[in-house]
C-alpha cells in the first residue's frame, strides 16, 4: 500500500447544521461527523486512529479536502444537489456497504426511501432492521444520505445526528417544509 494513502487529513467546517468534521485519505473522502465541537472531534479522531492505524493529521488547506469541502458548501447553499467525490469505503464493509453504496447512488437529492425498500433493493428483503443498522454506522452521512431514508409509516426514523438534524437536512432537499422559526 502507498503510504501516502495511509494518511488521514482532517477539517473542521461550519455548515447550516452545525460544525462538521471531516477526513480523507488518498483514495478518497473517509469520514464526516456531525456536531464536531472539540469533545466530539477528539473522540472521533481517537476512534480513526484506532481504526485505521493511524493518527490524523489536521490539515484545512488540504487538497484532499478541497473538494468535500467546497462541495458541502454547496450543497448547505442549495446549489448542488449530486456529490462527485472519491469516497474511501475503508470504515465499512460487508451487507453495510453494499446498502451505503446503493443508497449513494439509488436515492437522489429530494427523495426518500423506506428502510424495507432499501432492503429490498440489495437483495435482502427481509432485512429492513439491518438496513437501520447499516444508516446508523454510516461513516459518511450527507454525502451518503442516510437522512434520505424513512419509516414505511412515513415516520423519520432513527439518525446518528439527531432527529432535528435530519429534519433539517430533509426541509433543505425540499422533503419537509422549512421550520417555521
Amino acid at each position: 500500500m502507498n503510504s501516502d494513502r495511509q494518511i488521514i487529513e482532517w477539517t473542521a467546517v461550519g455548515s447550516d447544521i452545525g460544525p462538521l468534521l471531516l477526513a480523507a485519505t488518498g483514495r478518497g473522502l473517509l469520514s464526516v461527523v456531525f456536531h464536531a465541537d472539540a469533545a466530539v472531534r477528539k473522540r472521533a479522531l481517537e476512534q480513526l486512529a484506532a481504526r485505521c492505524g493511524t493518527a490524523p493529521v489536521e490539515a484545512p488547506d488540504s487538497v484532499r479536502l478541497a473538494g468535500p469541502v467546497r462541495q458541502l458548501a454547496a450543497y448547505f447553499a442549495g446549489d448542488l444537489q449530486e456529490f462527485d467525490l472519491t469516497l474511501d469505503w475503508t470504515l465499512t464493509s460487508g451487507f453495510n456497504r453494499q446498502v451505503l453504496r446503493e443508497l449513494a447512488t439509488g436515492v437522489p437529492y429530494g427523495s426518500v426511501v423506506g428502510y424495507g425498500d432499501l432492503a429490498h433493493r440489495v437483495g435482502q428483503p427481509g432485512a429492513a432492521q439491518a438496513v437501520g443498522v447499516a444508516m446508523g454506522s454510516n461513516p459518511l452521512p450527507v454525502v451518503v444520505p442516510c437522512h434520505r431514508v424513512v419509516e414505511s409509516d412515513g415516520g423519520l426514523g432513527g439518525f446518528g445526528g439527531g432527529l432535528e438534524t435530519k429534519r433539517r437536512l430533509l426541509a433543505l432537499e425540499g422533503v419537509l417544509p422549512q421550520p417555521l422559526f
